[in-house]
């Protein structure tokens, strides 16, 4: 069974040896609330909570029993994937929209393919050749491509040197909208 409020709530007045006349006058809630929080008569609130917190100098998560939060980081493990490029998931589950970090090393395009989905993508250094049907753009750090991908695309290390790229892929053909402040014209 687990341990209630007004449970928790007993436990620390009596570990403190305080009656309730006296915890009354420590915290201005009078006795028979007290008595009605310890016998879970009583819904506590947060202005009744707040002054038992600091009276019994422990947390607000410690007096109501509050689960732990645990860790949020995202660790996941780099994979191989084609033409020698490395790709880090940054999403937990396969959903519409995938997040992925990649280095691409290889300076060579390969053939382009096309397929269903939606790809944007930001250049976090280095340089990228992106091939899109007949033309072809590089992209330096700080610029960010978006395309179908029913479109045949390739693309590579632009100087044969790694570089990273954020990646957002939508399977279903979702679009990634990134919103950008107008250039300042003087």
């Amino acid at each position: 069974m687990a341990t209630t409020v007004g449970h928790r709530l007993a436990a620390l007045r009596a570990e403190h040896d305080l009656t309730l006349a006296t915890l009354s006058e420590m915290t201005g809630i009078s006795k028979s609330t007290l008595s009605r929080l310890e016998t879970d008569q009583r819904k506590p609130t947060l202005e009744l909570l707040l002054p038992l917190s600091r009276t019994y100098q422990v947390s607000l998560d410690d007096l109501v029993g509050a689960p732990e939060v645990g860790d949020p980081r995202v660790t996941m493990k780099p994979r191989q994937l084609d033409h020698g490029r490395v790709g880090i998931p940054l999403t937990r589950s396969i959903g519409p929209l995938q997040a992925w970090k990649m280095i691409i090393s290889d300076p060579e395009l390969h053939e382009p393919r096309a397929h269903e989905g939606y790809e944007w993508f930001y250049v976090l250094s280095g340089q990228i050749r992106l091939r899109l049907s007949d033309k072809e753009v590089v992209l330096r750090a700080g610029e960010v491509a978006e395309f179908d991908c029913r479109q045949p695309h390739s693309f590579s290390s632009a100087d044969g040197r790694p570089a990273e790229i954020l990646s957002l892929f939508g399977k279903q053909g979702e679009r990634i909208h990134t919103r950008a402040a107008p250039p300042n014209r003087s």
